[in-house]
């Protein structure tokens, strides 16, 4: 089987670090790809937000699985595309992956399908979304209508700064801002694979840090690490996060005539008040999908087209960013990194590139803000922080910063939430302003 992955990122990495491993993959293309998955792919150049452009090279390579990695060709409509050009491809078409590309339609999905979130109101004029800032109240929740790159979202406490949030996502006409209540408790990520009959298979729970600085401080950021599986997850969890948030948004898109297939990934708040829905992603997420795709037993293959179950490895593991100097207002670009080869010696450790390329020497250098995802696994949650840690120390790059404390639940906290009978929640954790 030939397979085409789309994109350029940390996620695509660990997809091509997967698909090398399922003996039913015979070769890969990664396009436009990195300077770490062209170790495992071949590179071809594609503009991804082109759905014609993706449909023909699948076509070109004679791909007989397209897996598309990042949010923008989906909204853009390539698995459309793909599925009208009669190719095989692993994402939801334009009309569903509108569950990312638009917060306000995932709510109005959520509203009709019953499913637990926070109350929220959309607007397109400044006037009105302050109002709704004061009628919320802080901590205040600011949140861009369409894709942002995993940064439209301002929680803070300080009114200021979301009023400054709430003019920055209406600099346009057609711009939209959704102010939300805020969500107490822990957030945990679930990925869920759906079949094209509309079968629900869940993956691993897993926890991200979006916050860039130790102790969940600073701004958001697409993410600076996170872990899997979560050893204080109740065993009730996953089951009930398919019956009451991913089966309903299933059936209502089958409903409204816009079936959903592909990854529904839904990024949670367990509250004081029972799971609540933060928002929906609908394809993998990053950094969370390098944890979890380290853990699994299954090939991957086999696990997207539902023909298996997916099965995991015992044990841990720990995915920490290692962002650019600047990330994430300005990061720098075109260092050099050096170290790669000591760090990926490690045992159980994978250096899975984000933002990297060659240069005109053939040094791999920095490209974007989030550079390195360095992957870990071990026996138990601290062994695999250990050894992540362990890789980082051998790494270079000028100026780079990364979080000290992902997986660490002596210093992040380790969340003492169970599911409540009835579907309801009992338990308490501390969140980050």
């Amino acid at each position: 089987m030939k397979v085409l992955v789309v994109g350029s990122g940390g996620r695509e990495h660990a997809l091509c670090r997967a698909l090398s491993r399922d003996p039913a993959v015979s070769s890969i293309v990664c396009a436009p790809g990195n300077a770490g998955t062209a170790d495992l792919a071949e590179p071809r150049p594609l503009d991804v937000g082109d759905p014609d452009a993706v449909a023909a090279l699948a076509q070109s390579v004679q791909a007989d699985l397209t897996i598309i990695g990042p949010e923008v060709p989906l909204v853009a409509g390539a698995a459309d595309e793909l599925r009208a050009r009669g190719l095989t491809c692993f994402g939801p078409s334009a009309a569903a992956a509108r569950l990312e590309g638009s917060k306000a339609f995932a709510k109005d999905v959520m509203r009709a399908a019953g499913v637990p979130t926070a109350a929220a109101r959309d607007h397109t004029e400044i006037e009105p979304a302050l109002a709704d800032l004061d009628e919320f109240g802080p901590p205040y929740v600011v949140k861009y209508d369409g894709l942002a790159a995993g940064k439209g979202v301002t929680v803070t406490t300080d009114r200021a700064e979301a009023v400054a949030a709430v003019r920055s996502c209406l600099r346009r006409a057609d711009d939209r801002v959704v102010i939300e209540e805020y969500l107490d408790g822990p957030e945990v990520s679930l990925f869920a694979i759906v079949t094209e009959a509309g079968t629900v298979v869940p993956l691993l729970p897993a926890q991200d840090h979006k916050r860039v600085g130790d102790g969940d401080t600073g701004p958001n950021t697409g993410g600076m690490g996170a872990y899997a599986p979560l050893p204080w997850a109740p065993p009730g969890l996953v089951p009930e996060v398919v019956d009451t948030v991913v089966r309903p948004v299933v059936d209502e898109m089958a409903r409204r005539g816009t079936p959903f297939s592909g990854l529904l990934y839904a990024g949670l708040a367990l509250t004081s008040r029972g799971v609540r829905v933060v928002e929906f992603n609908v394809r993998f997420g990053d950094p969370e999908v390098q944890a979890i795709l380290a853990l699994l037993a299954t090939p991957l293959t086999d696990v997207l087209s539902g023909r298996r179950a997916p099965t995991w490895r015992s044990g841990a593991a720990v995915t920490v960013v290692v962002a650019a100097s600047g990330y994430p207002q300005s990061p720098k670009v075109g260092d050099p990194i050096s170290g790669l080869a000591a760090a990926q010696a490690l045992t159980g450790v994978d250096i899975l590139h984000a933002g990297t390329r060659r240069d005109a020497d053939g040094r791999i250098v920095s490209s974007g803000g989030r550079v390195l995802c360095v992957t870990a696994i071990g026996s138990h949650l601290e062994a695999a922080r250990g050894s992540a840690y362990e890789a980082i120390s051998r790494l270079s790059l000028a100026g780079a910063h990364y979080r000290t404390d992902i997986g660490d639940l002596t210093r992040i906290g380790a969340p003492t939430w169970q599911a409540a009978p009835g579907g309801g929640a009992s338990g308490s954790a501390e969140r980050g302003p």
